[in-house]
């Protein structure tokens, strides 16, 4: 018996897999719009560590009176955590000044470029690079 169309068959199931992950993962440009710029102060509802990027959620009171809740992306759980970032880093109920970019479809969803702790400390949080896309540099 030979092996040579399991290979095949494997080879060709890889592939797909890699085409598929690499689609998901997006381009700032794909995902955020450089002249939709956002500036929020909120307080961290929730932290997601996850693959192949992680949100923050904040609560965020609209002029209104209103509570808004907005998901900031940031980089990847690896390279925030590589860069000192966990979740006790980043408790529940802290409050956040961020800037960035929201999202193209008008969504609550934002990148953020500065964020930091209302009594400023920074925050670094790599989101999506907004350079390529042409984003003035802060």
């Amino acid at each position: 018996m030979s092996l040579k169309p399991l290979t095949v068959t494997l080879a060709g199931l890889g592939l797909a897999w890699a085409a598929l992950a690499a689609q998901a993962h997006h381009a700032f440009s794909t995902e955020f719009d450089v002249a939709k710029p956002v500036t929020l102060t909120g307080k961290v509802a929730k932290l997601e560590l996850i693959n192949p990027h992680s949100w923050i959620h904040i609560d965020v009171v609209d002029a209104s009176g209103n509570t808004v809740r907005w998901m900031i992306e940031g980089g990847s759980p690896n390279a925030l955590v590589r860069r000192g970032v966990t979740k006790q880093s980043v408790p529940i109920g802290s409050e956040l000044s961020i800037e960035g970019y929201q999202a193209r479809d008008g969504s609550n969803r934002a990148v953020g470029r500065d964020i930091k702790f209302t009594d400023g400390r920074p925050l670094f949080f790599e989101g999506s690079s907004p350079a390529a896309a042409g984003a003035p540099s802060p």
